[in-house]
């Protein structure tokens, strides 16, 4: 089984990494064999509506100038999904949603039916938002959401500060053990316990 974490976010290395990262370690800890995907910082399209992708059943977008084809490709082999992103504007990032909404639409059939979760970073609010506009596609498409402890949701501006939200890595943590769980009892014969849950760590951020 594996899964694919897409880092929507323009900085490779930065929060939204970490909090993804959290959560294959995880994953890889449950025998879930993950990839983390950087859809990168160049350029891309939005959808134009030429609906080429659809008529012509190509199962990828007409066009094949920035990323969307090569993700669109990892998505077939995938079993899980994980969608990261920082929020701006209480959004996700521009070029993400750009590129997953073409993805969603010329290749949803890779998708559907599969597990899926999404996390938004943050530096003070506007991530529940972020959060529920990545979770809608997978919602259209049957996928089982995956949830955690708390909205995937972490807090951090400067990169590396996500790790110093001890609730939000937890909360990604829970969510990697979650979607083992979910993906164990569709794929194995017979019911899979769930694994352990770490006593819950709330944080605030009064100090």
């Amino acid at each position: 089984m594996k899964v694919l974490l897409i880092n929507g976010s323009p900085r490779k290395n930065g929060n939204t990494h970490l909090a993804l990262s959290e959560v294959a370690k995880t994953l890889e800890a449950e025998g879930i064999e993950t990839e983390i995907f950087w859809i990168g910082n160049k350029p891309v399209r939005g959808c134009t509506a030429c609906c080429a992708c659809v008529d012509k059943n190509l199962g990828k977008c007409v066009f094949d100038d920035d990323v969307c084809n090569k993700l669109s490709a990892r998505f077939a082999e995938a079993d899980g999904f994980v969608i990261g992103s920082p929020t701006y504007y209480g959004q996700p990032a521009g070029a993400l949603l750009a590129v997953l909404q073409r993805v969603f639409f010329s290749a949803g059939a890779k998708v559907r039916g599969k597990v899926a979760a999404s996390v938004a970073i943050c530096r003070r609010g506007g991530s529940t938002a972020a959060f529920q506009c990545m979770n809608m596609p997978f919602e259209m498409l049957n996928s089982i959401l995956i949830g955690s402890q708390y909205w995937n949701v972490a807090f951090g501006r400067e990169p590396g500060e996500v790790t110093q939200d001890t609730e939000g890595m937890q909360t990604m943590r829970t969510l990697g053990k979650n979607m083992a769980w979910v993906l164990k009892n569709l794929h194995w014969d017979g019911a899979v316990p769930r694994s352990p849950q770490e006593e819950w760590q709330p944080m605030h951020f009064i100090r």
